[in-house]
Order: structure tokens, then C-alpha cells, then sequence
């Protein structure tokens, strides 16, 4: 599965991720990009977007996105605390609905 990671997930979060093809928004060049464009470059490449922007899904249209979006809940975006939620991430990664928002963690 084609996987972008956010930029605000640290990289090294991409490793966790055994299985997959694992990228960042830093990687691709789109630091910075805002949500909307960011959205629609991902979705042309990548099937899942993981982010844990929570204001993501109310500044944005998912359904006009050919992508899943996977919103991580964690008690920050530092890799021990995201690596919590891992075990459920994979879980959700093959059935996570392209054009939502599927939230996991707490």
C-alpha cells in the first residue's frame, strides 16, 4: 500500500510501517504545502494520507479527495507516542474508506 505521512509525524514513523510503501510530505518536496493542494498531489500518488492535523477534516471537502485519510489520535506526534496507536494504524490501513476520514488512537 502507498502510504504518505504527514509532515507534522516524525519520519522515522515510515519504518514502523513494515510492508508498505512508506513516504513523507518532506520527501516529496511538499513542506508547507497547504491541506487542499496538499490533497490533491497525494492522492494522485498515494492511497492513504496519515496526519494527525485534527482540524484537517473542517477545513477540507474529504469526499472530493481520491484518498484515505487516516487521522491518528495520540497524546502527541512524538514517535513513542505515536507508536501506540500502531498496532491499530495497520489494522485500519486495509479498510480505511478513500474520500473519509477514519480516526484511530484515543
Amino acid at each position: 500500500m502507498k502510504i504518505l505521512l504527514d509532515e507534522c509525524i516524525d519520519r522515522r514513523f515510515a519504518r514502523d510501517l513494515v510492508g508498505h510503501e512508506v513516504t513523507t510530505v518532506p520527501k516529496c518536496g511538499w513542506a508547507g504545502i497547504k491541506n487542499g493542494e496538499l490533497l490533491a498531489r497525494a492522492e494522485k500518488e498515494f492511497r492513504i494520507f496519515v496526519t494527525v492535523d485534527r482540524k484537517l477534516a473542517m477545513q477540507q471537502d474529504l469526499s472530493k479527495f481520491d484518498i484515505a485519510v487516516i487521522l491518528i489520535r495520540a497524546r502527541s506526534n512524538r514517535l513513542k507516542d505515536l507508536r501506540w496507536v500502531l498496532p491499530a494504524l495497520v489494522e485500519t490501513i486495509n479498510r480505511a474508506p478513500v474520500r473519509a476520514l477514519t480516526t484511530i488512537g484515543l
